[in-house]
């Protein structure tokens, strides 16, 4: 039996799939869910090292608008650290959330006030941005606090999150993308 040329493709590739998967005998398969568990766990204990090296919850994050340009572009990946002793000053690149906003803002911080007894609030702009971003905060919340900051910007890779932002706007590519990664590690036999 012979699949046609024309949209017969996809469908012999996946019967050439589940093909490897019956003459895999159940230890191969049983090694190659464990290496594929193994991959998953080490790329688990990779993020939460960075998380303590960093002191950040979110060490790595991918800037999703264009609010900063020219300093970072939309699908620029960021490198954060957020040690609390270090004091935040104007100028400072920060990522901080917001009371009601699933989604980590990246700005740059335009004023601090800090007060006698250690502490700091301070207001953040969008350097392409005209305003400032109170009207960002939460309802009645003129600046932020040292506790709203995920991390501060300590390097950055241009573009590399675009990948990033393709997955997350088209999530059939996703995945079709996490299907065949998983296929790949799994029907990968050791030469």
């Amino acid at each position: 039996f012979c699949w046609p040329r024309s949209g017969g493709i996809r469908g012999g590739a996946a019967m050439d799939l589940f093909g490897d998967l019956r003459r895999m005998n159940k230890r191969q398969l049983y090694y190659q869910v464990l290496n594929f568990a193994m991959i998953v766990s080490s790329a688990l204990m990779i993020w939460k090292g960075l998380i303590v090296i960093t002191g950040s919850e979110s060490p790595i994050v991918v800037v999703l608008s264009g609010s900063m340009e020219p300093a970072f572009h939309r699908g620029d990946l960021l490198f954060l650290t957020n040690f609390h002793d270090d004091p935040i000053r104007a100028g400072e690149i920060v990522v901080f959330k917001v009371e009601g906003r699933d989604i980590p803002i990246v700005h740059r911080v335009i004023k601090v006030h800090e007060k006698g007894n250690g502490n700091i609030k301070f207001l953040t702009k969008g350097d392409n941005n005209e305003v400032d971003d109170r009207g960002l905060y939460k309802e009645g919340q003129n600046w932020l606090e040292k506790k709203d900051v995920v991390g501060r910007a300590r390097g950055f890779l241009p573009y590399v999150g675009m990948v990033t932002i393709i997955m997350n706007d088209y999530p059939k590519f996703k995945y079709a993308l996490l299907a065949v990664m998983g296929a790949y590690v799994l029907l990968k036999r050791e030469s």
